[in-house]
């Protein structure tokens, strides 16, 4: 696993998940590498199911699944998946915004949904899901889906770099915790910045900010160590350690000091 690519810890109960699953992040190849942050591949070989629970981040993803590649619009609900058995699937996170200039619209009208992606892009999904979920290696699994999203033929938008490095100041800096700090950063108004966001994310600048700000919680809890609760809310940009708990409870399912002691089980 490349740990420099993507939020690892968005990936919940990891001691539970390394013992399941594997997973292996490919750098995007330079024809794609301003719109797609990277490929992702997970492997399983359980001999009961497990089920994973994954934070939905602000990032499109195409994957592989069932026979079809699938887009997911940015959720805002919970996602779980059950593997049982052996498999395997593999996809594509897009950087914020990477995905609008395949669509060739806002983003917006996308968010909560799953679509094949021959529905939404126009060149037929089926026959790059097939190869992708046989038998070959991840190097021609990521080809494969790198042919497929140029043959998409994606169209320039320097708006994009625009939005990706907004959302990578939020990743970076935690003292990012309120929309009008980011409004600032952007030299817009408030109501800009969230039309921009839902062009080209799909979500709310508050919500990715406060997205960003759960993954830093579920980062310190996974570190394993005593972690002194109010002082990181503060630190991140919480009213108090009752507000963190309450935005954490609503995205993870359990409290942030029950979810610290099971998070390494």
């Amino acid at each position: 696993m490349d740990e420099q690519l993507g939020r690892p810890d968005a990936i919940l109960r990891p001691a539970a998940a390394e013992r399941a699953i594997s997973v292996e992040r490919v750098a995007a190849g330079p024809a794609l590498a301003g719109l797609v942050d990277y490929h992702w591949y997970v492997g399983w070989r359980t001999a009961e199911p497990h089920r994973q629970q994954v934070v939905p981040q602000p990032r499109i993803h195409l994957a592989a699944e069932e026979g079809r590649l699938l887009v997911h619009g940015i959720s805002r609900e919970p996602f779980f998946r059950t593997l049982t058995g052996t498999g395997h699937t593999i996809g594509v996170a897009f950087h914020p915004g990477g995905f609008r200039p395949f669509l060739g619209r806002g983003v917006g009208g996308i968010a909560g949904t799953v679509q094949p992606a021959g529905d939404l892009l126009g060149v037929d999904d089926r026959p790059v899901a097939a190869r992708v979920l046989g038998d070959v290696g991840v190097p021609e699994m990521v080809e494969a889906l790198e042919d497929y999203l140029l043959a998409v033929g994606p169209r320039p938008d320097p708006v994009v770099a625009e939005v990706r490095a907004l959302v990578a100041a939020v990743e970076r800096d935690r003292g990012l915790t309120r929309a009008e700090q980011l409004a600032d950063l952007a030299t817009t108004s408030l109501r800009s910045l969230q039309r921009l966001f839902t062009e080209y994310v799909g979500v709310g600048p508050k919500w990715v900010i406060s997205r960003s700000r759960i993954l830093d919680a579920a980062a310190v809890a996974h570190g394993g160590g005593a972690v002194d609760w109010s002082a990181l809310a503060t630190e991140l940009g919480f009213t108090d350690q009752a507000h963190l708990t309450r935005a954490f409870t609503s995205v993870v399912g359990t409290p942030p000091a029950t979810y610290h002691r099971e998070a390494t089980r």
